[in-house]
């Protein structure tokens, strides 16, 4: 007889868990979800008010029956998934397939997975958080009927196998818009006015900017307005009207939320929001390390709160006053959001005392680098401010007004250990000057720029952007942007967000006919609901109710609106070969392609070569831009049939005018396997099986 049996998401959590109980108890993993909706309908009963059918997950069988034989066997059983909204729901369904009362006192969290943490867990069981269940269930149960009932529209006007979604959308559509902006952004002329000077005792030399005339602060647009301003300033003399000096004071950042962690991850190591998420995981549930075994590193990652215990408070004060002195530490509080969910802490290290070089060789790379950043971003947090001596020049010449500042650290406080975003002021070496002073004319000169669009959105700021407007809560960042890249609307260009035509046509067809679902606003508003049934201020059936009923008019509308318009398509130069009409683009999962309009009677299509306007550097040929599976562009000449069949050329880097090709084998070797790569199963991998049948009998043949 088990004595206690816990019940987790992942084997990896389960072995570092199973590590402090011991003894009679025994800890198994649900492998995540056990019960979803099915993937071959809807699998919400509309008329019966919206009451979710759930099935038990296809290849979870077998897991099933082994947690039930086991959950039979046991005194106390303990549902101990993830402390949030997802791990609520997985609990509830988990009570319910092991029979489980859900107002028994099941449930156990905890937001690190310490020896302390996880018995202290233990000992306080309470009942499954039904208001955190029906939260996840009103996300799940909107989001299926928004994809269910949209995601149609789009096979039937633009290609089968698309997907809607009520935040993926919103996500694709401010790509798309920010593009707009990029498109149309129209630059303005614009000049500065660089003034290097030198003060005569000890000839260093500075420099300072234009700022205006007589105290009034003048912005200068064209070449005329620079050119009398510097023939007004050929025989000037400079004059040091005022000197400022200062101290300014820079603050460390808060703890990581999910959000920050996954945009200084993207800048500072470079890792995608998955890559991060995914790493963050594995520190949570546990790394092996000498003397420790099993353990996990860092607090649960999926968090809007910035609080922080004050244990944890108490272990950084220890560690700073002992490694850096006690003038580094500082006792600092962070005010958390108000629409953030503060059911636990913000990410932060489980034990001070591993620090990153401490556990380095324990770790792989990935973890070391995703460690460190969280370890020392949390110390930093709790350390005393970076001190500067600032000091700011104001010089005079023919009444036009030029500055300089400039700075110098006087205390490095927390930036010993962590700067969130470095200074982008280029700070000048002053010297000791005084008001009446006359500085000497080294150079000066005029540059003229122009203002540039906004930039594309990165992984990293697009979070960012989601998080202000209030689209999405800390678990759907990662999967909402794999998706939309998955499903080919937008592609990652040197970290850049950038739409593609589909995703461009996508985005037309939705913003012109489901505005009032597929916007920010909305998105927003339907994450403020979930939060108030979480509360327990409102019933989640009700909130699916209100939102259905419009909905289910707009989409009745628009399909009979669209039932016989047909899109238009762009007609190409490209004379169908087969029935002689003029073919048109059309947009399919990557990307455009030619396609006959007489289809279904004519069926050919054809995909569209990309070429560029410099010869083949071999035979002159056209050049062609091709892209490999993973959709890296490489070119190749249009008389490279393969094999070693015609022109040689084929290479990574897009030829110059002029330039000698000589062929890197490795890098040609590479472009070929990789069109050419067939996935196979590793073999390290369980082996598995298919059926076949002989005469009616099953028989299972094994399959490496």
């Amino acid at each position: 007889m088990i004595d206690k049996l816990v019940i987790v998401e992942s084997p990896a959590k389960a072995n570092t868990i199973n590590k402090f109980l011991g003894g009679k108890s025994k800890v198994l993993a649900s492998m995540g979800h056990i019960r979803d909706l099915p993937k071959s309908k809807m699998g919400i009963n509309i008329e019966n008010n919206f009451e979710p059918e759930y099935i038990n997950i296809r290849g979870k069988a077998s897991l099933i029956n082994s947690l039930k034989k086991e959950a039979k066997n046991a005194k106390h059983i303990y549902l101990a998934t993830d402390p949030d909204r997802e791990g609520e729901a997985i609990a509830w369904h988990l009570a319910y397939i092991l029979g489980i009362d859900e107002n028994s006192i099941c449930r156990v969290t905890f937001n690190e997975i310490t020896k302390e943490a996880v018995k202290n867990g233990i000992n306080n069981p309470r009942k499954i958080d039904l208001n955190l269940t029906d939260a996840q269930q009103a996300r799940r149960v909107l989001d299926r009927i928004v994809g269910y009932k949209i995601s149609p529209v789009l096979w039937k006007k633009v290609k089968r196998g698309l997907s809607a979604g009520r935040v993926q959308s919103v996500a694709v559509r401010l790509i798309v818009e920010r593009e707009e902006e990029i498109e149309n952004f129209i630059p303005e002329e614009y000049w500065n006015i660089n003034l290097k000077v030198s003060d005569k005792k000890t000839k260093t030399k500075f420099n300072c900017k234009f700022v205006g005339k007589d105290g009034k602060k003048i912005e200068l647009h064209s070449k005329e307005e620079v050119d009398a301003i510097l023939k007004d300033l050929e025989k000037a003399e400079y004059k040091v009207v005022d000197v400022k000096k200062g101290e300014r004071k820079r603050n460390p950042a808060p703890p990581f939320t999910t959000s920050t962690m996954q945009q200084d991850a993207s800048r500072k190591i470079n890792f995608s929001i998955k890559k991060t998420m995914s790493v963050a995981q594995g520190l949570y549930e546990g790394i092996k390390l000498p003397d420790y075994g099993v353990t996990g590193l860092i607090t649960y990652m999926r968090t809007d709160s910035t609080r922080i215990s004050n244990e944890a408070r108490s272990a950084a004060k220890e560690h700073i006053e002992k490694t850096y002195g006690a003038n580094y530490y500082e006792n600092r509080f962070y005010k958390t959001k108000s629409e953030a969910q503060d059911a636990h802490e913000a990410i932060r290290p489980s034990h001070i005392e591993l620090t990153p070089e401490s556990i380095k060789d324990s770790l792989t790379p990935d973890q070391y680098k995703l460690y460190r950043l969280i370890y020392n971003r949390f110390m930093a947090s709790q350390m005393a401010a970076a001190i500067y001596d600032t000091v700011s020049v104001f010089i005079d010449g023919n009444d036009y007004n030029f500055k300089a500042n400039g700075q110098t650290m006087k205390f490095k406080g927390y930036m010993t250990l962590y700067v969130e975003n470095e200074e982008k002021e280029e700070m000048e070496n002053i010297p000791e000057l005084i008001a009446g002073e006359i500085v000497k004319k080294e150079d000066i000169e005029a540059k003229q720029s122009f203002t540039e669009p906004p930039p594309r959105y990165t992984e990293a700021s697009l979070v960012k952007t989601l998080e202000e407007k209030g689209i999405g809560r800390p678990s759907t960042y990662a999967p909402t942007i794999t998706t939309i890249l998955t499903r080919r609307y937008i592609e990652k260009v040197q970290k850049q967000l950038m739409p593609t035509d589909l995703g461009k046509v996508v985005n037309k067809l939705l913003i012109e006919n489901f505005s009032d679902v597929i916007n920010v606003e909305f998105t927003a508003s339907m994450e403020e609901e979930f939060d108030k049934i979480a509360e327990g201020n409102e019933n989640w059936k009700k909130v699916v109710s209100e939102f259905y009923t419009p909905f289910e008019e707009v989409v009745k509308k628009v399909e009979k609106e669209l039932e016989h318009v047909k899109l238009e398509y762009e007609e190409s130069d490209v004379q169908c070969e087969k029935c002689g009409r003029m073919m048109v683009i059309k947009y399919g999962r990557y990307g455009k392609f030619l396609a006959c309009p007489g289809f279904p009677e004519c069926q050919n299509a054809k995909p569209i070569i990309e070429t560029i306007d410099v010869p083949c550097p071999v035979c002159g040929g056209v050049v062609q831009v091709r892209k490999t599976k993973k959709r890296r562009n490489y070119y190749i000449c249009e008389n490279n049939k393969g094999e070693n069949e015609g022109c040689e050329y084929i290479s990574w880097n897009k030829p110059k005018p002029g330039e000698e090709f000589v062929p890197a084998k490795e890098d040609l070797l590479e472009i070929k396997k990789e069109k050419k790569k067939v996935t196979k199963k590793s073999s390290t991998k369980k082996k598995t099986t298919k059926k076949s049948t002989t005469k009616g009998k099953a028989k299972r043949k094994t399959t490496k």
